[in-house]
Protein backbone atom coordinates (compact mmCIF):
# COMPACT_ATOMS: atom_id res chain seq x y z
CA UNK A 1 0.00 0.00 0.00
CA UNK A 2 1.39 3.34 -0.35
CA UNK A 3 2.47 5.53 2.49
CA UNK A 4 0.71 8.86 2.41
CA UNK A 5 3.11 9.84 4.84
CA UNK A 6 6.51 9.70 2.97
CA UNK A 7 4.83 12.12 0.57
CA UNK A 8 4.92 15.10 2.31
CA UNK A 9 7.64 17.49 1.91
CA UNK A 10 10.43 17.31 4.56
CA UNK A 11 10.90 18.23 7.38
CA UNK A 12 7.63 17.72 9.07
CA UNK A 13 6.75 17.03 12.60
CA UNK A 14 4.63 14.51 13.64
CA UNK A 15 3.15 13.78 16.90
CA UNK A 16 1.98 10.35 18.60
CA UNK A 17 -0.46 10.66 21.51
CA UNK A 18 -0.71 6.99 23.60
CA UNK A 19 -2.37 6.81 26.68
CA UNK A 20 0.32 4.73 28.53
CA UNK A 21 4.05 4.15 28.01
CA UNK A 22 4.35 1.28 25.33
CA UNK A 23 1.38 1.83 23.53
CA UNK A 24 3.36 4.26 20.86
CA UNK A 25 5.69 1.37 20.41
CA UNK A 26 3.72 -1.49 20.54
CA UNK A 27 1.16 0.11 18.11
CA UNK A 28 3.41 2.00 15.66
CA UNK A 29 7.00 1.87 16.88
CA UNK A 30 8.07 0.91 13.45
CA UNK A 31 7.12 3.96 11.71
CA UNK A 32 7.95 6.79 13.96
CA UNK A 33 11.67 4.97 13.97
CA UNK A 34 11.49 5.03 10.33
CA UNK A 35 9.92 8.97 10.36
CA UNK A 36 13.10 9.67 12.47
CA UNK A 37 15.31 8.29 9.97
CA UNK A 38 14.04 10.13 7.14
CA UNK A 39 14.87 13.27 8.84
CA UNK A 40 11.18 14.12 10.35
CA UNK A 41 10.52 15.49 13.68
CA UNK A 42 9.11 12.61 16.27
CA UNK A 43 7.56 13.95 19.21
CA UNK A 44 5.99 11.10 21.64
CA UNK A 45 3.41 11.90 24.31
CA UNK A 46 2.31 9.66 26.63
CA UNK A 47 -0.66 10.88 28.34
CA UNK A 48 -0.39 8.54 31.65
CA UNK A 49 2.71 7.07 33.57
CA UNK A 50 0.79 3.66 32.84
CA UNK A 51 0.76 3.26 36.59
CA UNK A 52 -0.69 0.96 38.84
CA UNK A 53 -0.11 -2.14 37.38
CA UNK A 54 0.44 -5.68 38.89
CA UNK A 55 4.16 -5.77 38.35
CA UNK A 56 5.05 -2.16 37.72
CA UNK A 57 5.65 0.92 39.73
CA UNK A 58 6.14 4.46 38.68
CA UNK A 59 10.08 4.00 39.05
CA UNK A 60 10.12 0.92 37.08
CA UNK A 61 8.01 2.23 33.92
CA UNK A 62 9.62 5.04 33.67
CA UNK A 63 12.71 3.11 33.81
CA UNK A 64 11.17 1.19 31.09
CA UNK A 65 10.38 3.93 28.75
CA UNK A 66 13.42 6.06 29.12
CA UNK A 67 15.32 2.70 27.83
CA UNK A 68 12.40 2.15 25.23
CA UNK A 69 13.54 5.82 23.86
CA UNK A 70 17.18 4.90 24.20
CA UNK A 71 16.81 2.33 21.97
CA UNK A 72 14.10 3.71 19.72
CA UNK A 73 16.45 6.23 18.91
CA UNK A 74 19.77 4.00 18.51
CA UNK A 75 21.62 5.65 15.44
CA UNK A 76 19.21 8.27 14.56
CA UNK A 77 20.72 11.70 13.67
CA UNK A 78 17.69 13.62 15.15
CA UNK A 79 16.05 11.71 18.20
CA UNK A 80 12.63 10.95 18.99
CA UNK A 81 11.51 13.32 21.85
CA UNK A 82 9.19 12.43 24.64
CA UNK A 83 6.70 13.75 27.18
CA UNK A 84 4.41 13.00 29.70
CA UNK A 85 1.15 14.70 30.76
CA UNK A 86 0.53 13.19 34.12
CA UNK A 87 -2.64 12.14 33.53
CA UNK A 88 -4.30 9.42 35.57
CA UNK A 89 -3.85 5.90 34.68
CA UNK A 90 -7.33 3.67 34.58
CA UNK A 91 -9.03 7.32 35.27
CA UNK A 92 -8.24 9.15 32.20
CA UNK A 93 -10.82 11.18 31.52
CA UNK A 94 -12.00 13.22 28.51
CA UNK A 95 -12.71 16.49 30.25
CA UNK A 96 -11.27 20.17 29.25
CA UNK A 97 -8.25 20.04 31.73
CA UNK A 98 -6.97 17.02 29.76
CA UNK A 99 -8.03 18.65 26.24
CA UNK A 100 -6.39 21.67 27.14
CA UNK A 101 -3.12 20.10 28.22
CA UNK A 102 -3.34 18.13 25.85
CA UNK A 103 -4.11 21.17 23.19
CA UNK A 104 -1.00 23.24 25.14
CA UNK A 105 2.01 19.99 24.02
CA UNK A 106 0.20 20.59 20.29
CA UNK A 107 0.92 24.17 20.52
CA UNK A 108 4.24 23.74 21.44
CA UNK A 109 5.58 20.74 19.53
CA UNK A 110 3.42 22.25 16.52
CA UNK A 111 2.68 18.98 14.37
CA UNK A 112 1.62 18.69 11.36
CA UNK A 113 -0.08 15.08 11.95
CA UNK A 114 -1.23 13.98 15.00
CA UNK A 115 -1.33 10.06 15.24
CA UNK A 116 -4.17 8.76 17.97
CA UNK A 117 -5.63 5.53 19.20
CA UNK A 118 -7.97 3.84 17.07
CA UNK A 119 -11.73 3.42 18.26
CA UNK A 120 -13.48 1.31 19.34
CA UNK A 121 -11.60 0.06 22.31
CA UNK A 122 -11.44 -2.35 25.35
CA UNK A 123 -9.44 0.21 27.22
CA UNK A 124 -11.44 3.19 28.52
CA UNK A 125 -8.00 4.77 28.62
CA UNK A 126 -7.39 4.18 25.23
CA UNK A 127 -11.12 5.43 24.33
CA UNK A 128 -10.84 8.53 26.08
CA UNK A 129 -7.49 9.19 24.61
CA UNK A 130 -9.32 8.63 21.17
CA UNK A 131 -11.63 11.56 21.84
CA UNK A 132 -8.99 13.91 23.83
CA UNK A 133 -6.85 13.77 20.83
CA UNK A 134 -9.76 14.71 18.59
CA UNK A 135 -10.55 17.89 20.55
CA UNK A 136 -7.37 18.97 21.75
CA UNK A 137 -6.64 19.22 17.98
CA UNK A 138 -9.25 21.10 17.46
CA UNK A 139 -8.66 23.48 21.09
CA UNK A 140 -5.10 24.45 19.95
CA UNK A 141 -6.35 26.26 16.84
CA UNK A 142 -8.91 28.52 18.92
CA UNK A 143 -7.90 32.02 19.32
CA UNK A 144 -9.26 33.78 22.50
CA UNK A 145 -8.26 30.94 24.52
CA UNK A 146 -6.88 30.05 28.17
CA UNK A 147 -4.68 27.33 26.75
CA UNK A 148 -0.89 28.73 26.37
CA UNK A 149 1.23 29.45 23.58
CA UNK A 150 0.66 30.36 19.87
CA UNK A 151 -2.86 28.64 18.10
CA UNK A 152 -2.06 25.66 15.67
CA UNK A 153 -3.99 23.34 13.84
CA UNK A 154 -2.35 19.77 12.48
CA UNK A 155 -3.48 19.45 8.96
CA UNK A 156 -3.82 15.63 9.65
CA UNK A 157 -5.31 13.67 12.24
CA UNK A 158 -4.22 9.55 11.67
CA UNK A 159 -5.18 6.81 14.40
CA UNK A 160 -2.92 3.73 15.04
CA UNK A 161 -4.15 0.25 16.40
CA UNK A 162 -2.75 -0.01 20.10
CA UNK A 163 -6.90 -1.84 20.77
CA UNK A 164 -7.16 -4.54 23.13
CA UNK A 165 -10.01 -5.55 20.69
CA UNK A 166 -9.36 -8.97 19.06
CA UNK A 167 -10.70 -7.93 15.90
CA UNK A 168 -9.79 -7.84 12.24
CA UNK A 169 -9.20 -4.36 11.16
CA UNK A 170 -9.26 -2.99 7.61
CA UNK A 171 -7.33 -0.11 7.68
CA UNK A 172 -7.07 3.22 5.36
CA UNK A 173 -2.97 2.61 4.64
CA UNK A 174 -0.38 0.10 5.81
CA UNK A 175 3.58 1.70 6.55
CA UNK A 176 6.47 -0.94 5.34
CA UNK A 177 8.43 -1.31 9.05
CA UNK A 178 10.11 -4.30 7.96
CA UNK A 179 14.07 -2.43 8.20
CA UNK A 180 12.59 -1.14 11.58
CA UNK A 181 11.24 -4.37 13.20
CA UNK A 182 14.56 -4.93 15.19
CA UNK A 183 14.32 -1.52 16.42
CA UNK A 184 10.38 -1.54 17.34
CA UNK A 185 10.69 -5.03 19.13
CA UNK A 186 13.49 -4.47 21.28
CA UNK A 187 11.92 -1.29 22.23
CA UNK A 188 8.47 -2.76 22.77
CA UNK A 189 10.39 -5.89 24.69
CA UNK A 190 11.60 -2.80 27.20
CA UNK A 191 8.75 -2.84 29.15
CA UNK A 192 9.52 -6.06 31.18
CA UNK A 193 6.35 -5.57 34.19
CA UNK A 194 3.74 -5.24 31.12
CA UNK A 195 4.45 -9.24 30.35
CA UNK A 196 6.18 -8.16 26.71
CA UNK A 197 9.03 -10.61 26.32
CA UNK A 198 9.90 -12.69 23.18
CA UNK A 199 7.88 -15.50 22.64
CA UNK A 200 5.41 -15.09 25.57
CA UNK A 201 3.13 -12.50 26.77
CA UNK A 202 1.38 -9.68 24.35
CA UNK A 203 4.39 -9.72 22.12
CA UNK A 204 3.13 -12.79 19.70
CA UNK A 205 -0.09 -11.16 19.18
CA UNK A 206 1.77 -8.20 18.05
CA UNK A 207 3.96 -9.69 15.93
CA UNK A 208 1.83 -11.94 14.11
CA UNK A 209 -0.93 -8.74 13.51
CA UNK A 210 2.17 -6.87 11.99
CA UNK A 211 3.40 -9.91 10.00
CA UNK A 212 -0.43 -10.35 8.65
CA UNK A 213 -0.39 -7.08 7.64
CA UNK A 214 3.29 -7.15 6.23
CA UNK A 215 1.82 -10.08 4.46
CA UNK A 216 -1.51 -7.97 3.05
CA UNK A 217 1.20 -5.18 2.13
CA UNK A 218 3.79 -7.32 0.39
CA UNK A 219 6.06 -6.49 3.03
CA UNK A 220 7.58 -8.29 5.65
CA UNK A 221 6.22 -6.31 8.62
CA UNK A 222 3.60 -3.35 8.29
CA UNK A 223 1.69 -1.39 10.93
CA UNK A 224 -1.58 -0.45 9.65
CA UNK A 225 -3.07 2.93 10.32
CA UNK A 226 -6.72 4.51 9.80
CA UNK A 227 -7.82 7.49 8.81
CA UNK A 228 -11.70 8.99 8.88
CA UNK A 229 -10.46 12.02 7.20
CA UNK A 230 -9.45 12.11 3.31
CA UNK A 231 -5.87 11.51 2.44
CA UNK A 232 -4.42 13.46 -0.48
CA UNK A 233 -1.17 11.68 -2.37
CA UNK A 234 1.35 13.79 -4.44
CA UNK A 235 2.15 10.75 -6.23
CA UNK A 236 2.51 6.62 -6.23
CA UNK A 237 6.21 6.27 -5.84
CA UNK A 238 5.96 4.89 -2.35
CA UNK A 239 3.90 2.28 -3.40
CA UNK A 240 5.23 -0.93 -1.94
Amino acid sequence: MASPLSTLPSSKTFLCVAPHPDDAELGMGGTLVTLARQGHDVVICDLTNGEPTPKGSPEIREREWTRATELLNKGLEKPIRRHNLGLRNRELLHDIPSRHALAALIREVRPDVVFYPYYPDAHPDHIAAHKIAIDARFDAKLTKSPIPGEPHHPKRIIQYFCTHLRTDIVPTFCIDVTDAWPTKKAACQAYKSQGIAADEGLWPYVETMHRYHGHRSGVGFAEPFFSDEVIGLSGLSELV
